[in-house]
Order: C-alpha cells, then sequence, then structure tokens
C-alpha cells in the first residue's frame, strides 16, 4: 500500500530484458544522502511510477527490482531505458502520515498526455486512457494516481474520453510529470474506493445479466402497497 507521495525520483543505470522469458530486470539509483532505502530489507516492496515492485537487492545508492512481463506489457516500465528517470516511493508503514490517498500499486491502464500547458505557475494536464472503461472511475475533484503520484482531477469529459489535472509549483520540482509533454504516456490507477462502490451497488442492483434488481422490486413493491391503500 501507498500514499501516492513520491518520495524520491531515481534514475535506471541498468535494464536487462530477457527476450527467453519476457521480463526484465532494472538496477534503480538514488541521489547520495537520499533516506529512501532506510531501514530497506530485501523482498520490501517500492512503487517505480506507480507500479508495486520487489527490491530484490539494494545498496546504499541503489537497489535492483524483477520486472514481470505482464507488468511491462500493461504500464509504461515496458517503454523506459537506461537513464529515464522514476517515481519512487516506499510502501506504508504503520506511522506514515496520510498525505494522498490509499494507492495499491496496481496500473489499471496507461494514458497519453493529451495536453501540458501553463497555466500560471502551474501546468495543466490533459490525459486520454487506453482504456476508456476506466474514465466510470475519475470524477471531478476525484483522486488519481499518474505514475505513482496522487492528484486531483480537475475536469472530466467522458464524451471526448479525457480528463485533467493541475500540477502545482511546488511538485514540479518533486515528481517526473512536470517534464511530459504531449504523446508521453503515464500510468494511471483509479481511485479503489470507486471500484468497492461499485461491486457494492452492483450486489445491491444485481448483475444485470436477466437476475431480479432486489432494491428496486422492494421500492416499486412499497409505491404499489402504498397506491392500493389509498
Amino acid at each position: 500500500m501507498f500514499t501516492g507521495i513520491v518520495e524520491d525520483i531515481g534514475v535506471i543505470t541498468r535494464l536487462a530484458k530477457d527476450a527467453a522469458t519476457g521480463s526484465a530486470e532494472m538496477t534503480i539509483t538514488i541521489a547520495p544522502g537520499s533516506s529512501l532505502l532506510q531501514g530497506c530489507r530485501d523482498g520490501d516492496s517500492i512503487a517505480v511510477n506507480g507500479v508495486c515492485l520487489t527490491v530484490t537487492s539494494f545498496k546504499d545508492d541503489h537497489f535492483d527490482v524483477g520486472v514481470a512481463p505482464e507488468t511491462l506489457r500493461i504500464t509504461n516500465l515496458g517503454g523506459l531505458s537506461e537513464n529515464s528517470r522514476v517515481n519512487l516511493e516506499p510502501a506504508v508503514r504503520a506511522d506514515t502520515r496520510m498525505g494522498g490517498h490509499f494507492v495499491q500499486g496496481h496500473v489499471d491502464t496507461i494514458a497519453e498526455v493529451l495536453l501540458a500547458e501553463k497555466d500560471g505557475n502551474a501546468i495543466t494536464f490533459r490525459f486520454q486512457p487506453k482504456n476508456r472503461d476506466m474514465l466510470r472511475y475519475i470524477v471531478y475533484k476525484g483522486f488519481i494516481a499518474i505514475d505513482g503520484t496522487s492528484l486531483t482531477v480537475t475536469q472530466v469529459n467522458d464524451k471526448e474520453g479525457w480528463f485533467q489535472i493541475m500540477l502545482i509549483s511546488y511538485s514540479q520540482e518533486k515528481v517526473i510529470l512536470s517534464k511530459k509533454v504531449a504523446g508521453d504516456s503515464v500510468n494511471i490507477e483509479v481511485d479503489m474506493m470507486a471500484k468497492y462502490a461499485e461491486k457494492s451497488l452492483a450486489g445491491i442492483l444485481g448483475s444485470g445479466d436477466g437476475e431480479s434488481i432486489p432494491l428496486l422490486e422492494k421500492i416499486v413493491e412499497k409505491i404499489l402497497a402504498s397506491k392500493l391503500k389509498q
């Protein structure tokens, strides 16, 4: 579990792809003096561009992770190369301050940057998800994780299939998003609470495959009973 508050920016200093398995190994180097790996142990989770990965080994200024073929296919990690910069966040602890929102590190889809436009000292970004179905979980003023960064949705256009966020000046120095331009890709994780709400509502209303809709049936029954009493 993560908060979407990026703790550091790292650089991929080694990228070894295995053609036989379709997997990859990465070495990610952090700046001298970074506290990212303090208390780290082999097997710990670190979010890399919002993707939960397992630390396989580490030293003071770098760590190694393995990336599965499926992860390379459905996230933007597959398009990275040596010297690419990545957002980093270690998994939350019990005493972590919850400054962002609940982020699982499970990317739902990638999205294309349609627009990156200055707005005063902020930058407005517009994104179009590859999987348009994800738009039903994206709402005005709701949470979203973009390359692992917890951000607030400022606009949604379901018809045209895009949403926007605004990146304030402070965050521009802390995350890699500020360097993205139109045509670049980002990892998207929607707010998991929206998924739970959808599933709970589906359970109340029925599956939509011809089965009964208990809640609506009760409402209709009450209306009819009320009418019959009149």
